[in-house]
């Protein structure tokens, strides 16, 4: 190799280290954070291994649209917003047009024939009878009738119409307190407690009041004392989920009194308005069972006042319902009643006489599977719908 090639090769390689030195100077370099940041990264990223340096081409990448973003999360569910009781008053009082008119009709069709003999008297009594009247307010209607009819010598169907509206309204019992109580006292929430049989519809009867509440604007929290079926508190969960209102709930087998009791001291801690306590339905024959039904009532007003027992009787269970009325009454001091599956019968009498065996009013009547098919009972609504033609 000769001289004048070796002083080539030697200027070559100058400039290509020079150039290669320039670049690297020239190039933006990312500082590393002081020794001790160091130190606390590395301690954060051994404690928690999800926990690493960002890097920056991934980033680039990212802006540059190279990698995809993460999914967004789903947007939450849209809350329920249920029809209010007024509102719902004048599709439900159509229904039960529909469903009840067996027993007006029935009337109508022999009053509004002028002088009646004994025999149509006796049909009429047994009209009332099959429509779950019952012995004393059928007695009682008839007699009125009676001597309405002939004092005032009615004839005319439209008269007899009237007359018969207000004998019936008057058995109703227009003058009941039919307030739902859910204002409790000294800042403490309302407390209702749902009971019943079997079968009535209790769990589906405290979501749709629960409804009702949310519609008037009150904060209600659902407590799940029914801890024999796991099923129960997944419904009644289910319905609070649609409208926005939280359950309380425990495992399976677990001490109603003890959900009942959590459930009102959380009610109260929150600060809700109402709580509302479903409780597992037991035949009413079962004594053992009617004993832990009072022992929840009794649990529960350790921390509050009951302000309301509901209840629910399924409708087409007839003069059956007043037997469970007269039981549950004397455990848990029944305040009102919840008539469900009010459509369901041609039974209307038995509003007037759960009334009259318990001495409480109805105060809720269900009628359809709606969420929003129940309704505050209004005693000249449900005649006048009785008496639909």
């Amino acid at each position: 190799m000769t001289t004048e090639t070796l002083v080539v090769l030697i200027a070559v390689a100058v400039v290509i280290l020079g150039g290669g030195l320039a670049y690297l100077i020239a190039k933006p370099r990312r500082e590393l954070p002081p020794p001790d940041v160091m130190d606390e990264l590395t301690e954060r990223e051994i404690e928690h291994p999800e926990l690493r340096e960002v890097d920056l081409d991934e980033v680039e990448e990212l802006e540059a649209g190279v990698l995809e973003e993460e999914p967004a999360a789903p947007a939450a569910p849209t809350l329920e917003r249920p029809e209010t009781p007024q509102g719902r008053l004048a599709r439900l009082r159509s229904r039960l047009s529909r469903s009840q008119t067996s027993l007006g009709r029935g009337l109508l069709s022999l009053l509004g024939g002028g002088d009646l003999t004994e025999d149509q008297w006796e049909e009429i009594e047994d009209t009332l009878l099959a429509a779950d009247v019952g012995v004393g307010p059928t007695t009682e209607l008839v007699t009125n009738l009676r001597a309405r009819l002939a004092a005032e010598g009615v004839k005319d169907p439209e008269r007899a119409k009237a007359v018969l509206r207000d004998e019936l309204l008057g058995l109703v019992g227009p003058s009941l307190d039919r307030t739902m109580h859910t204002t409790g006292d000294d800042n403490l929430p309302g407390v209702v407690l749902v009971v019943g049989v079997n079968g009535t519809g209790k769990t589906t009867t405290v979501g749709r009041l629960a409804r009702v509440l949310v519609a008037e604007d009150r904060s209600v929290l659902l407590g799940a004392a029914d801890t024999f079926r796991a099923a129960a508190a997944d419904q009644l969960e289910t319905w609070g989920a649609r409208v926005g209102v939280p359950t309380v709930r425990s495992h399976e087998g677990a001490d109603p009194a003890s959900v009942g009791f959590e459930t009102v001291k959380q009610g109260i801690a929150d600060g809700v308005d109402v709580v509302l306590v479903d409780t597992a339905g037991r035949l009413h024959t079962k004594s053992g069972l009617m004993d832990e039904l009072g022992k929840v009532k009794r649990v529960i007003e350790k921390q509050a006042p009951v302000t309301e027992v509901l209840l629910v009787i399924d409708a087409t269970t007839g003069q059956n319902g007043l037997t469970q009325a007269r039981v549950f009454g004397e455990v848990v001091d029944v305040t009102g009643i919840v008539l469900t599956k009010l459509d369901g019968t041609a039974k209307g009498g038995i509003v007037i006489a759960v009334q009259r065996e318990l001495g409480v009013p109805v105060k809720y009547v269900g009628l359809g599977e709606g969420p929003d098919d129940l309704a505050p009972f209004d005693p000249a609504d449900f005649v006048d719908a009785l008496l639909e033609a």
